[in-house]
């Protein structure tokens, strides 16, 4: 695989990574009972009261299996769907999932699909035996998300970047955190999902609204938040929707999240079980990866030398 096309495939890796963390409008590791929804400062309708307690069995549960798929407009850059399963941890932000689809498809050396491990705030990427084979049998791309936006010398984009990468693990608990804050928050009544009984709720926020319910947004300065919101206006978004199953235990199983824009909506549902029994999740061996910023950086810096 060459290295343009590796610098295509990571690019396109980090935005999906990014846009799931954005949509999703959740929060890194931090102290949840601080982070916990005023439910005393709402109406106390039946409807708070069952997400409040759903949201503390969530966030106390730290971990859960996920299969998760994302749809984005076909005239968006990147458009169509991605499929991810696996496992991920809240607290602390953990992932070891396998994605698949043709929004992060973009080269045609790329794989069929990549299982994609996150842990202490980097990204490993298993582009499978074919690009190991040209990479000295290195197979794993490592994207430290901190330092590529670091590199970028834009210190509003490095907090933004560094921001999306916390949310890629879509943290239940904090999704229900956002719906909380829905001035039409409502249930909609029972209903099965894949057999399970469960009770369905719903409810929507404006752009204003949930930039001020975003808590990963708390790293901005003022003006940086404005001009965050200024651009998420100019690129036609304009609210979100939330749906949640719950079930009987007080868990949500199914998260139905929808973003509305300029191109289209984007949407996402994720399916959730086996809460609390993730396993611990590793790096893959040393051996086997390679730095995708110091592989650019070489990249770089041959083509200056070519061109002196």
């Amino acid at each position: 695989m060459s290295t343009s096309a590796w610098r295509r495939a990571g690019a396109s890796l980090v935005a999906a990574i990014v846009i799931a963390g954005v949509a999703g409008c959740q929060s890194g590791e931090k102290d949840k009972a601080a982070d916990a929804p005023k439910a005393e400062n709402r109406s106390g309708s039946a409807a708070t009261q069952v997400l409040t307690a759903a949201y503390k069995k969530t966030a106390a549960a730290g971990s859960a299996k996920v299969r998760m798929t994302m749809e984005l407009p076909a005239s968006a850059d990147g458009g169509g769907t991605m499929e991810m399963s696996g496992t991920m941890g809240w607290n602390p932000n953990t992932m070891d999932m396998t994605m698949k689809g043709e929004a992060f498809k973009v080269s045609p050396d790329a794989p069929e699909q990549i299982r994609m491990v996150m842990l202490d705030n980097v990204m490993y990427m298993d582009m499978g035996e074919k690009a190991a084979s040209g990479m000295d049998g290195k197979r794993w791309m490592k994207m430290d998300v901190a330092a590529m936006a670091e590199a970028s010398g834009d210190e509003a984009a490095q907090k933004q970047l560094t921001g999306g990468m916390e949310n890629a693990n879509q943290d239940p608990s904090q999704q229900l955190a956002m719906l909380l804050e829905s001035p039409n928050l409502k249930h909609v009544g029972a209903e099965k999902i894949d057999g399970v009984d469960t009770e369905h709720y719903k409810g929507s926020l404006a752009v204003d609204e949930m930039m001020d319910t975003n808590k990963s947004l708390d790293v901005l300065t003022e003006k940086e938040r404005k001009d965050l919101l200024d651009s998420v206006k100019k690129a036609g978004i304009t609210g979100y929707d939330t749906e949640v199953w719950v079930d009987k235990e007080g868990y949500p199983i199914r998260m139905d999240i929808g973003i509305d824009s300029a191109e289209g909506k984007i949407r996402m549902v994720a399916d959730y079980s086996d809460y609390g029994t993730a396993t611990a999740v590793k790096a893959p061996p040393a051996d086997e990866t390679f730095d995708l910023m110091e592989m650019l950086a070489e990249a770089g810096a041959g083509a200056d030398a070519a061109n002196s």
